[in-house]
C-alpha cells in the first residue's frame, strides 16, 4: 500500500497554470510547486508574471513563465510546444484563466459576452486539447478546471449580474465531464474546482459593496482564506485522487447547500 506521503508527492512532475500570476491561480501553481511540480505559469502582461515567476524561483521552485492569450489557438499552441521544449513532458494542467463582466442580461454588450465565453471555456478547451494530445501519447495527464459556484447556482437575488461568466463556468463542469469519460482509457483525469467567494482581484468589487450579505448566505459565515484552495489543487493532481475523474470539489464554506 502507497504511504500517505507518497500520496500527495509531486516530485519530476511538471505542471502549466493558466492565469497563474495572482489570486488563485498563484495559491494553486504555489502549492504544485510545494509538493514538488516544476512550473509553467502563463499571464497576459508582463507586469503580472514576471514578479510571480521570480518570487517562486526565489524559494527554489523550478518555474518558467510565458505571455499568453488563453482565447488564441496560435499562442496556446506555442506555449505548449515551448513548455514541451522546456521541460519535455507536462502532467498537469490547471485551466484557471478567467474573466467577468457585470451587467444585467438584457444589457449586456455582446462582444462582452463572448469575450467571457472565449476565456473562460473556449481557452478551457484550447489548452486542454493541446495538452491533451500530448498526454494521450505519455498514457498520463491530469487535468484541473478552476471553475465557481457561479455554474451551479444563479446570482439571484444578490443582484450581482454575471449571465456570461455563470454560462461560461456552467459549460466548463460540462467540459470536465465529457473530457473525463473520452480521456479515462489514455490514464488521463479530469476533474474541476469549483470555489465560492474568495478576496482576489476579479471579486474586489463585489466583496467591497456586497461582502456582508454574501456571507449571510454563507454557513461558515465567512468567504474564503488565502490557502484554502491549493490543498485541493494538489489533491486532484497526486495520486490521491487516483480513482477520482468527472467530478467537481465545491469549496464555498457550504453555499451551495443552502
Amino acid at each position: 500500500m502507497t504511504p500517505l506521503k507518497q500520496l500527495f508527492d509531486l516530485t519530476g512532475q511538471v505542471a502549466l497554470v493558466t492565469g497563474g500570476s495572482r489570486g488563485l491561480g498563484e495559491e494553486i501553481a504555489e502549492g504544485l510547486a510545494e509538493a514538488g511540480s516544476s512550473l509553467m505559469v502563463l499571464a497576459r502582461r508582463e507586469q503580472w508574471l514576471s514578479p510571480t515567476v521570480d518570487a517562486m524561483k526565489k524559494r527554489g521552485f523550478r518555474c518558467e513563465g510565458a505571455l499568453c492569450d488563453v482565447s488564441k489557438p496560435a499562442e496556446v499552441e506555442a506555449v505548449v510546444k515551448e513548455t514541451m521544449g522546456t521541460y519535455g513532458q507536462i502532467d498537469i494542467l490547471v485551466n484557471n484563466a478567467g474573466v467577468t463582466w457585470g451587467a444585467p442580461a438584457e444589457s449586456m454588450p455582446f462582444e462582452k459576452w463572448q469575450q467571457v465565453l472565449e476565456v473562460n471555456l473556449t481557452g478551457a478547451f484550447l489548452f486542454s486539447q493541446a495538452c491533451g494530445r500530448q498526454m494521450i501519447k505519455r498514457k498520463y495527464g491530469r487535468i484541473i478546471n478552476v471553475a465557481s459556484i457561479a455554474g451551479l447556482k444563479s446570482s439571484m437575488p444578490s443582484g450581482i449580474h454575471y449571465a456570461g461568466y455563470a454560462s461560461s463556468k456552467a459549460g466548463l463542469l460540462g467540459l470536465t465531464r465529457e473530457l473525463a469519460a473520452q480521456w479515462a482509457p489514455h490514464n488521463i483525469r479530469v476533474n474541476a474546482i469549483a470555489p465560492g467567494f474568495f478576496p482576489t482581484r476579479m471579486t474586489e468589487k463585489v466583496l467591497e459593496a456586497a461582502q456582508p450579505y454574501i456571507e449571510q448566505g454563507i454557513p461558515m459565515g465567512r468567504v474564503g482564506h488565502a490557502g484554502e484552495l491549493k490543498g485541493v489543487a494538489v489533491f486532484l493532481a497526486a495520486p490521491a485522487s487516483g480513482y477520482i475523474t468527472g467530478q467537481t470539489i465545491v469549496v464555498d464554506g457550504g453555499a451551495t447547500i443552502v
